[in-house]
């Protein structure tokens, strides 16, 4: 059995504990259904009757990323055409029940992440993707969260993903691993984002795209939130859709053309960026066989697209 890669929680996220942080600080709340709906790394999932949810750190590293979304999410929501998790209400540390960090309330959204449930029709979810990051991605203020894993330079990421291409020989059976390197190699020398940093997701893949009823309906968990390169969130193309004609569609839509060549050095980084997070995805994968897929496919559709860059 491969041993587990998720860090372990500093603070044990039970129905008890969210029950009382409910009746401590949001009594009108309390009395509805409370279960736990999701562990990742950073941050559980509680849900809190049909419409709402709790979203609470389970380790330190992860408190200062809630701040962010707390402190910027309702500021981006009012003109992004998807919905997102902006926090309805917010929660404070409390000594009383040991817990230490600030914790949100936010909306529910009914439906399925998209590598469990992709949407019917990929050609419309990838006009509706590229619109919603041709919204997010304008001007960030100086005073957005900083983020030492995304939204910079690609070859920041190059130890790292080397570290993850090379950890996969070992325990996946991941074919040409030299044209992935070449291919890794071909992005970063594109040239670099060159204009002034830009709101990014931070950490945009199929898991945290939500399909209710075959149709791409919100995008969530904005921990990574940050600014800078757009290339770091348009990696979702190759992590998301399977047809290169789709994925053109979704660049389309997201301001990113064919001819300008600052827009083909994007889509070159953006390739490089989905390798890199479809290898993470993969290599980190001993608990979840589903994220584990959504990497590998990421990383087959680079390989098919590797020839030149292009989408």
């Amino acid at each position: 059995m491969v041993a587990s890669n998720m860090p372990a929680a500093e603070v044990v996220i039970s129905t008890d504990l969210v029950v009382g942080l409910l009746h401590e600080q949001h009594p009108d709340l309390a009395d509805q259904s409370i279960r736990v709906v999701a562990h990742g790394w950073d941050n559980a999932v509680v849900r809190v009757g049909d419409t709402l949810a709790v979203r609470l750190p389970r380790r330190q590293l992860a408190s200062e990323l809630v701040e962010h979304e707390q402190r910027w999410l309702s500021t981006l929501a009012d003109r992004l055409p998807l919905p997102i998790p902006a926090p309805v209400r917010v929660g404070t540390p409390s000594a009383p029940l040991g817990y230490p960090w600030r914790w949100s309330v936010i909306p529910w959204f009914d439906g399925h992440s998209a590598i469990e449930a992709p949407p019917n029709d990929p050609t419309a979810a990838a006009r509706t993707l590229g619109a919603f990051l041709a919204a997010l991605h304008v001007d960030a203020p100086a005073d957005a969260p900083g983020n030492p894993f995304r939204g910079g330079p690609l070859p920041n990421r190059n130890e790292l993903t080397h570290d993850y291409l090379h950890r996969l020989r070992d325990r996946f059976p991941v074919p040409e691993l030299d044209a992935l390197l070449r291919c890794w190699d071909h992005a970063m020398a594109a040239a670099p984002w060159s204009e002034s940093p830009r709101w990014l997701h931070g950490d945009l893949h199929p898991g945290n795209l939500v399909v209710d009823n075959g149709t791409l309906g919100a995008v969530i968990d904005f921990g990574d939130i940050t600014s800078g390169d757009p290339a770091t969130d348009l990696g979702v193309a190759w992590l998301m859709f399977d047809d290169a004609a789709v994925r053109n569609t979704f660049f389309e839509a997201a301001g990113v053309g064919t001819t300008a060549a600052a827009h083909q050095a994007t889509r070159r980084r953006a390739q490089g960026w989905a390798l890199s997070i479809g290898a993470a995805m993969l290599a980190n994968s001993a608990d979840s066989p589903t994220m584990a897929r959504a990497g590998a496919l990421g990383l087959e559709r680079v390989l098919r697209s590797s020839g030149d860059g292009s989408p």
